[in-house]
Order: C-alpha cells, then structure tokens, then sequence
C-alpha cells in the first residue's frame, strides 16, 4: 500500500468498535425513541407532535388542518424519521380504544378497534385536543428547557410542563434494545388524587396510595380479576394483571342461552377474537356455539354468541376465556427515562418525580412571572418620576439636539435607568392626563403586591405545593370521567380460593373420542352380576366410556396421554353434568394435541418425595418416576416419559416404592415384579424392559399387587375370574410372565388386569356406554388356566371396553326400578 501525506490508517479493535457502536445505538433509540419520560409521560414522536401542532396555531379552539401538513411540519423540523412512523403515532393518540384520553382531536377515518387501518393523511385532519393543551401550558414561561434539533436549525422542547401525570394516566408502551415498557392507563381522578394525598405527605406508603388509586383504568373498559398482580406492579414496578371481557348470558324463551360480550380487554382486535372463535368452533376445539355474529354499532359493542340448548353457558364461557383473548393478560413494566436514563418505578416513585417536575415548572413560572413584573415596575417607576417632573422633562427633551442627548440628559439629571429613560422618550401625550396618571399608580400598587406574592411563593414550597394542588384540582374538575374498567375479586372467577369449592366423592368419566365430565358418585349403583347396567354417559354411536376414575373435588387429577405427556387439573375444575350428557371435549379442558388422547388418570393428595409414578407402555418398557417431578406441570403439559419409536404409554400408577408390579398382556400373560427392579429415573427417561412379549402381544393393563390380593382378569366379551395372588411367582423384571387366562373365541383376549381385595366393586364399562357396578365377592375364585365366568350380558356386535375399581359406599338406592332406568 502506497503512503501518502494526507493518508491516516487507524487501527482499531473491530470488537471494541462493535461493542461502542451497538451502545451507542441502543442508547439512542432509549432515550430518543422507545421510552418515554417520568415528566410528561411521552416519546419523542408524541411531544414532537404535540410541540409541532401548538407551534402552527392548531390548538382545540382552532380549525381542524390536514394531518399531512401536520406530519410534515413534524418531520422536516424535528423527527428525522419516515412520516408514516409520525403519522401512526398521531393516529394511536387520536383513538378512543389506545388512549384512555386522547391526545388528538382526529377528524375523519383514524381506524377502528377491528384493526382497520386509518385513511391516508391526505385525508383526514387533526388537531389538539382540550386535554392536551394541559401538556403545553404555560410552555412560553420559561418551564421548561429547549434543545437544538437534528440539524441544529430550530429549538424543541426538551420535556413539556405537563399540567397533568400523563404517564400514568396514559401510560405507554414501546420495545427499545434490550428493555421494553409498558405502562398501564388509569382514570384521571385517582391518579390526582393520589398525587394529592402524596403532596401533603411525601412518606406516604404505597397501600395507602392504593386507597387512592385503584387499578389501571383501560379505555375499552372491561375487567381486571384480582388485585394482587396490581399490587405487585405497584410496589415493585412490574406483575401482571389478567382482564376479561365484559359478557352478560342472556336466557331465551326457548330455553337456549345466549353470552352477549359489551366490553373485551385492552389491545385486543375485535375482527380477529371472533375469528378465532370461529375456528375453535369450526375445529371442533369449543363445543355448543350454534351461531356467532357481531352486531356492534356506534352506540357501543355487541358480540352475540348462541349456546346450543343441552349445553351449558358458563362451561362454554370459561373454554373462551382459556383459548381465547376474551381473557388475556397485561405484562405491567413501569419503566420510564429518569434524568435521562432507564429505570424501572413504583407506584409511588413515579408520582414522585412527576410532583418534582411540577415544583420545577411552577418555580420556573413564578420567576418568569416575577421578572416580567419587576421590569413592568421599574418602568413605571420611571414614568412615576417623569410625571412628577414633567415640565423639566419636556424642557430638557425640547433642548436636546438628538434622543441620545435627551436620553442621556434624563438618566443623568433624573438618575434613570436607560429603560426608563427610554420609556419616557416613548411615552404618548395622553399618558400626562389625571385619569392616565391614576391608572399608572392603581398598576404600580397592584404590580408590588404582585411581585411580593411571587416572592413569598418562591421562598416557600408549601405554598408551591398549594399551587400545584389547585392546579391539579381544577383538572380534575374539567376532565375527570367514571371509571370504565371494573375491579374484580379473583376468587370465584379465578377458582383460587379451594374453600369455596365443597368437598364430595365423585366419579370422572372420559370417553374414546374424548369428553370428560364428573359426576357424583352416588350416581351408580351396585347392582348384582350379570345385570344390564345403568346407562352412565350419552355417547354417539362410535363413541364409548374409556376411562373412570373414582376421586374427590379437591384432589389434583393428573392426566397421561399415549404421547407419554403429563397434564393436571383438580376435581372441581371438571365440568359436572347429568348421568346421560356426554361432558366436554377434553381439549377444552387440557392443552392436548390432535394426535394425543389420555390414556391414564390419577389422582394425587400431595405431590412428596417418597411417593413415585410407576409407568408401563404397550411394548412393556417400564420406568418408576418421584411424584415430585410432576409437581409443576405448564398448561401446554409436561413430558413424562420419553417414548421409543411405536410405542405409547399404556398406564400409570402410584407407589410408595416398596409395592409389587403386575403386568398384563392382551394374550393372557402376566408378570409380578419388585418395583424396586426398576431404578428411581428421571422425568424424561426412556425406562427399561418390565416384561418380554412374544409374537404380536402387548400390554393391556400395569396394576400394583399385593399378598393378600386376588388377579382379576376381564374379557373383551364380558368374561371374567379371580385367581389368587400367590398362584403368580415372584419373578424379576424383563421376564416373559405366567399364563394367567385360557383365551378362547368364546370370552376374547384380555381388556384389563386387576388386583383386587375384595374391599372394594368393579365398574364394566361397554362400547355403547352401558356401565354396570358389581360387587368383587360376586365373581368367581378359579385357577389361573381357565378362561372365566360371564359377568354381563352383552348384545350383539357390543363388548367390554375397559373395566375400573371403585371404593365401596354406603350409597342411597334408587327409587325408580331397574326396568323405568332403561
């Protein structure tokens, strides 16, 4: 490389250069975009906005102008930006759903709580608001400072006086690099009366302050449940608060309910909540939605969504609020530009520095206010002299050959200053009348009460923080409104308090294609073997009940799927209905995929230790999981065991870790084992072989056993037995197992294998969805190679889809008689 004289070469650290280069370019966008500040509570863009429009003269009072001209007053004097980013911003300050009190007066399309965008600029108009004009008063005192602009051409200010706290009662949101904001609005009379219950105690705490200040106060009104995510924001400046839509159920004279929603949460598109209704209901994800429409106009919002008559409103209600934005939650991040820089605020902090600035402002305009009236005296000061000495004053004015002469004559003979001499020079004939002369002293007296009023507030803050209180109050007076957003207790709404909730016996049912409902478990009835059963859930032809389980209200339900995936809910939370309703899709219940169905239910009192999950998949891999793991599962579910290729979990038990395992398969086989075979693994282990199957066998059923225990076996045609535990070796894990049933075409392979005590009934549940309950002593004792005894009468093409163990009660007959049942 050739050197030259004028060529200068740097080396640099290109990592270094980076790292400054990106700082520098974070910082930027912070403070010159993305944040807003504690003063004023605006970005940039908005007081650049605000500034620009004041600036033209396009105040409240005023006609409306194009908002091109606007936008182009903005950005060729102050934001250096695209005026599509000016004029979106000017659009979100002109919307009655953004901005709990606009900031703009728009004037034409400025867009829609639908999403539809706002007409082109060319089109519509704009000007400023009442309440904006709080912002910009008193800006030409001196309030505030100024700073140069991009190109160094114009001033702007550096913060408006902002007569009002916008930054609360506003709020904001942006994305800078590496932090974001968002700050909820509120409604303007709580905020100033917290501010004023702040002024006249600055120790003030912040559950004193929320005696004040409620909540946030959105402009799409709506509810906020719960008060404990607000209290957390406002004491440390961030939490989250969940909102709802606002819905009434109205009932029909034909009995069909309809839900009404008037009011949805803020920042939610009201075009695109419906249409994801309409595909929850298209998808088959919510069921009993007949119709749905939008019938909102411009007297307020209306969406109708009509419920089929066997279904239930509020069921339906709570799946919108689980899959949809009729139920969404605000992430609070109280974080605003503090002297320039980035902090995360309280409650309290953040009115802080807003009383702060106030005291500054009103400081700065009472010695604004106190410099013009002291110049006004001094003047007149003068005026008060030459009119005393008037008639040596025109006589040195007459002989003077130039103004500077008598100017110069009247500040040495009168010992002026050069204003008043001046003023003198300019003073009009008329001025020299009697009537003239008393309005001079009558301003003279008024101006030196003035300028000792001005003075006292200067020399002492409490009368400054009366200033701002009145201020304040007058605002208040002119612009405060109802609260639209409505506070409400999170316990019911959210089932948090478990007190509420009664404590009863009840039976889960699920069905093979999926709807899940509880019932009270009084429902059924022992009834003797061989009986037809009580018809125990109304299925469609191919549907029938898969899986029971006998549990309590308050007992922690976890559910596995084939998928080997976990998911939980508490008994109350299953929907309850009738004996012959079909219950809700379980997908409206649990964040399931299409591809997953549960195979498994348990239920669990207390997530411990030494408790264990004891899993068993259909090619007889088995692994033994801490109940602990499964303590914390997410709504989306948990992995709970992590499957080989073709392969699916076939069951699920719970342990103490010293019980024994029997496995079952569907050619009649069946192995007993040491659970303490199987290692204590992972949540996500693969697991290891529990039994070894032969030809095209697989597992049917995994159930714990002990001494005393008998094995039941079903069939698939309604066959069963009881054999004796001790008739099953113990051998170890991975064996082939022992003949536990002679198969037969007569009673079909094997549905399921229990370990019985006698203590307790069984439950045969059918394809059609016919359940019987039976005493255990009713069903034979045999040997382990036969192949059983009928225990219900089957019609044709039906048969036994899975068989379930429940805990013996004292239970209430029923009155009706077998025959009137079916």
């Amino acid at each position: 490389m050739s050197d030259t004289p004028n060529q200068q070469i740097k080396e640099i650290n290109i990592s270094q250069e980076m790292k400054t280069s990106f700082l520098d370019y974070a910082m930027s966008v912070i403070v010159s975009r993305a944040l807003p500040d504690v003063r004023d509570g605006l970005k940039p863009v908005h007081r650049r906005i605000l500034y620009a429009m004041n600036d033209l003269g396009i105040t409240s009072d005023k006609a409306y102008k194009k908002s091109a001209r606007i936008v182009g007053e903005v950005i060729g004097k102050y934001h250096p930006h695209g005026d599509s980013a000016v004029y979106e911003s000017m659009v979100r300050m002109a919307q009655n759903f953004n901005f709990r009190y606009m900031l703009v007066d728009g004037h034409g399309n400025f867009g829609s709580v639908d999403g539809d965008a706002a007409a082109a600029m060319r089109y519509t108009e704009a000007r400023m608001s009442k309440i904006s004009m709080e912002l910009i008063r008193d800006i030409n005192k001196d309030t505030i400072d100024y700073k140069d602009n991009y190109d160094g051409q114009e001033r702007e200010p550096a913060v408006l006086p902002a007569r009002f706290p916008n930054l609360l009662v506003n709020g904001a949101s942006g994305i800078a690099v590496g932090m974001a904001t968002n700050i909820p609005p509120h409604q303007l009379g709580e905020i100033i009366d917290g501010l004023l219950a702040l002024s006249k105690n600055r120790e003030i705490t912040i559950p004193e302050l929320m005696e004040f200040i409620h909540g946030p106060d959105f402009p799409t009104a709506g509810l906020i449940v719960g008060r404990s995510g607000i209290r957390r924001a406002y004491e440390t400046g961030k939490g989250s608060i969940m909102m709802r839509a606002k819905v009434e159920i109205e009932q029909k004279s034909n009995g069909k309910e309809t839900i009404i929603v008037n009011e949805i949460p803020y920042q939610v598109n009201k075009a695109r909540l419906i249409e994801k209704i309409a595909d929850l209901v298209r998808d088959k994800k919510i069921d009993g939605i007949t119709d749905l429409r939008d019938e909102s106009d411009r007297n307020g919002m209306r969406i109708v969504i009509e419920i089929r008559r066997d279904a239930n409103a509020n069921v339906v209600l709570n799946n919108l609020y689980k899959q949809t934005a009729l139920q969404t939650s605000f992430g609070i991040n109280m974080l605003a530009l503090v002297d320039g820089q980035p902090k995360v605020l309280n409650l309290k902090q953040a009115l802080d520095h807003y009383l702060d600035h106030q005291q500054i402002v009103i400081r700065r305009r009472t010695e604004y206010e106190l410099r013009k009236a002291e110049a006004r005296a001094h003047i007149l000061e003068g005026l008060r002299i030459a009119l005393d000495h008037i008639d040596e004053i025109i006589a040195l004015i007459r002989g003077s050959q130039t103004t500077d002469i008598a100017k110069e004559g009247l500040m040495t003979q009168f010992n002026l200053s050069e204003k008043q001499a001046q003023a003198i020079l300019d003073m009009r004939l008329q001025r020299l009348t009697g009537l003239e002369r008393e309005k001079i002293e009558e301003e003279y007296k008024n101006l030196q009460a003035l300028i000792a009023e001005l003075r006292g507030i200067l020399a002492d803050e409490e009368k400054v923080l009366e200033i701002i209180r009145e201020e304040l109050l007058e605002i208040k007076d002119r612009f405060n409104d109802v609260r639209r957003t409505e506070i409400v207790a999170g316990g019911i709404e959210n089932i948090e308090d478990e007190d509420l909730i009664p404590r009863e016996n009840i039976v889960i049912t699920l069905t093979h294609n999926g709807y899940i409902k509880r019932l009270p478990a009084s429902t059924y009835r022992s009834q003797k073997r061989g009986g037809r059963g009580v018809q125990g859930m109304g299925t469609n032809d191919d549907d029938f009940v898969e899986h029971l389980l006998y549990t309590s209200t308050h007992d922690t339900i976890l559910f596995f799927t084939n998928k080997g995936k976990a998911y939980r809910a508490k008994g109350y939370e299953i929907p309850e209905f009738n004996r012959t309703a079909k219950g809700i899709p379980i997908i409206n219940l649990l964040g399931i995929e299409k591809d997953e169905w549960i195979n498994t239910m348990i239920r669990i009192e207390e997530f411990d230790e030494e408790s264990f999950l004891f899993f068993t998949t259909q090619k007889g891999i088995s692994k033994r999981t801490p109940v602990s793991d499964f303590a914390n599962i997410r709504t989306n579910g948990l992995i709970a065991i992590n499957l080989r290729e073709d392969d699916e979990l076939i069951s699920v038990k719970l342990t103490d870790g010293d019980k024994q395992i029997l496995i079952g398969t569907k050619n009649g086989l069946l192995i007993r084992f040491d659970e303490k075979d199987v290692r204590s693994m992972g949540r996500t282990a693969t697991g290891v072989k529990g039994i070894t199957l032969v030809d095209d066998d697989e597992v049917v059923s995994m159930e714990i056993i002990e001494e005393d225990d008998h094995v039941l076996v079903i069939t698939k045609h309604g066959f069963g037995k009881r054999t004796p535990a001790s008739e099953y070796r113990l051998q170890s894990r991975g064996g082939k197992g022992l003949k536990t049933c002679n198969i037969t075409d007569k009673n079909g392979p094997l549905v399921a294998v229990k370990s019985v005590t006698g203590e307790e009934d069984l439950m045969l549940i059918t394809v059609h969805g016919v359940l019987i309950r039976m005493d255990i002593h009713a069903i034979s004792i045999t040997g382990r190679n036969t192949q059983g005894v009928k225990l219900i009468s089957l019609r044709e093409e039906e048969y036994v889809a899975t068989a379930a163990k429940v805990a013996k009660e004292v239970e209430e007959i029923f009155e009706e008689a077998l025959e009137e049942e079916n």
